[in-house]
């Protein structure tokens, strides 16, 4: 096999090695021809006649004259400054060659960690840039182009997220066809990221033309009039059905405050640029603000939501235990024993709850969707209800949490989360809560110093706001907007 180092060598350098290397013998053959001359003619004849006097017969004493060794060391010299040469110009040329000597053709490929680990960090950055865009379309209408530009990334990155979760799922199998998945998601998400950053400068546009100023600071009062009537909805909610059922938001209100007071500054200084016609400087106050504002807006409207949800679960769930006893009926011929006792079981249990004292109505309807579909049923209308309003409140959940703490969240939790929206009721709910748990995971992992009494008090740390946590960009950190990887922080 021919070796990759001769492969590498450009053909006409073996000539060049020939000529180098028949110069260097005839050199030495010289050399050691001339050395040993003095020898072979040390004991021949003396053709001259005994004329000489002193002198001579000195020289002859010593076996040889000093003019003997004269051409056997300038042929050394030679040789040596021939190699020399060489050498010389061998050096010269390996540092100012433009093509490669003894270099491997093609670079040494990355190893499948390292094409996972960017396979990972280009989902987050791009659901990341998703998520911002979206965020900043609230606070102005962009037209279709702008618009079918964040569908058409959204589109882009969900099929990430999927190939993404069946690389997870050892699919494929093969190690090649795995590293080109890998590629795939890297490939997806930079068009995602492309789509966004090609539609930013319309964007932009649209912005400068409206009031955004006026914009946001009308949304703030919004939310600043809706706190106060969202601040004491966890705690009616957990008075009626238990704190158990309202510990998702547990201290969204404080960090909706906080942002909102983070908003305030941001506002205020925006108005003070503005009017000193600093108009870059209210640019990125405004936009800093828009990102509190709706982050904000998020938090307050997880804790309403969670409360609507409950309410209605807790006036679907006597109908949903009626229709259940009447599928189980229906499939009693057919079904396992064991899945039967356990659906019986849980609606029993689920009974004794209405009766009793505070209880999660959500989960308890959770409960009799999965106990009936577990034993063969979950066709009828009421149970299909049922679990479509615990899908939709757990995909809430985690969507939100994952939002508004994104600058801590891994891939795992959003990949999950972007497989749950694409799923029937039963996963959907299933994927929802296990991505809400991921996230909450790597939030504690992530860790945030500048987290207040709220977060510390719910056990979440990392509050995070526009994609940087909270305190952070107070100064000098990036202010993130509408556009993809090349023009998300073009205000920073």
């Amino acid at each position: 096999m021919t070796s990759s180092l001769i492969r590498g060598r450009p053909r006409h350098a073996t000539g060049h090695i020939g000529v180098r290397v028949g110069h260097a013998v005839l050199g030495g053959v010289a050399g050691a021809v001339w050395l040993v001359l003095p020898l072979m003619t040390t004991h021949a004849e003396d053709p001259v006649p005994a004329a000489a006097r002193e002198p001579v017969a000195a020289a002859r004493a010593d076996g040889a004259t000093g003019s003997d060794y004269v051409m056997p060391l300038v042929a050394v010299a030679a040789a040596g400054a021939l190699g020399g040469y060489g050498y010389v110009r061998r050096v010269r040329r390996s540092r100012t060659r433009t093509t490669p000597g003894i270099v491997p053709v093609v670079p040494p490929a990355p190893s499948p960690a390292d094409v996972e680990r960017q396979a990972r960090a280009a989902l987050v950055l791009a659901d990341d840039c998703v998520r911002t865009s979206r965020e900043a379309l609230g606070y102005v209408d962009g037209g279709e182009d702008v618009a079918g530009a964040l569908r058409a990334a959204e589109a882009e990155l969900s099929a990430a997220f999927a190939i993404w979760r069946r690389y997870e799922e050892g699919i494929p199998a093969d190690g090649a066809a795995r590293r080109q998945a890998l590629v795939g998601v890297v490939g997806r998400c930079a068009e995602a990221g492309r789509q966004l950053d090609a539609a930013a400068e319309g964007f932009d546009a649209a912005w400068d033309a409206g009031d955004a100023l006026g914009v946001a600071e009308g949304r703030f009062r919004e939310l600043a009039a809706r706190t106060a009537g969202v601040a004491d909805a966890p705690a009616r909610a957990a008075g009626r059905y238990g704190n158990g059922a309202v510990g998702s938001v547990v201290g969204y209100v404080e960090q909706a405050k906080d942002r909102l007071v983070f908003a305030t500054g941001r506002l205020n200084r925006a108005r003070r640029d503005a009017d000193s016609g600093d108009g870059e400087g209210a640019r990125r106050q405004v936009r800093a603000a828009e990102g509190a504002v709706a982050q904000a807006g998020v938090l307050l409207g997880g804790v309403a939501r969670l409360a609507a949800d409950l309410r209605g679960a807790a006036g679907l769930l006597p109908a949903a235990l009626t229709g259940a006893e009447a599928e189980l009926a229906d499939v009693r011929a057919t079904a396992s024993p064991s899945r039967l006792s356990h659906a019986d079981t849980v609606l029993a249990a689920v009974r004794e709850e209405l009766t009793g004292g505070p209880y999660d109505t959500v989960d308890a309807l959770r409960r009799v969707a999965r106990a009936v579909e577990g034993a063969g049923g979950g066709r009828s209308g009421v149970i299909a209800a049922g679990a479509e309003l615990v899908a939709r409140s757990a995909l809430g959940a985690a969507d939100d949490f994952v939002g508004v703490h994104r600058g801590a969240v891994g891939a795992e939790a959003r990949a999950l989360l972007a497989e749950a929206r694409r799923a029937a009721p039963s996963d959907a709910d299933r994927w929802a809560r296990r991505a809400r748990e991921l996230a909450e995971r790597d939030v504690r992992a992530h860790g945030n110093p500048y987290a207040g009494e709220a977060g510390r008090e719910s056990g979440i740390a990392g509050v995070v706001l526009g994609g940087v946590l909270l305190g952070e960009e107070a100064d000098g950190g990036p202010v993130v907007t509408f556009g993809g990887p090349e023009t998300r922080a073009r205000l920073g």
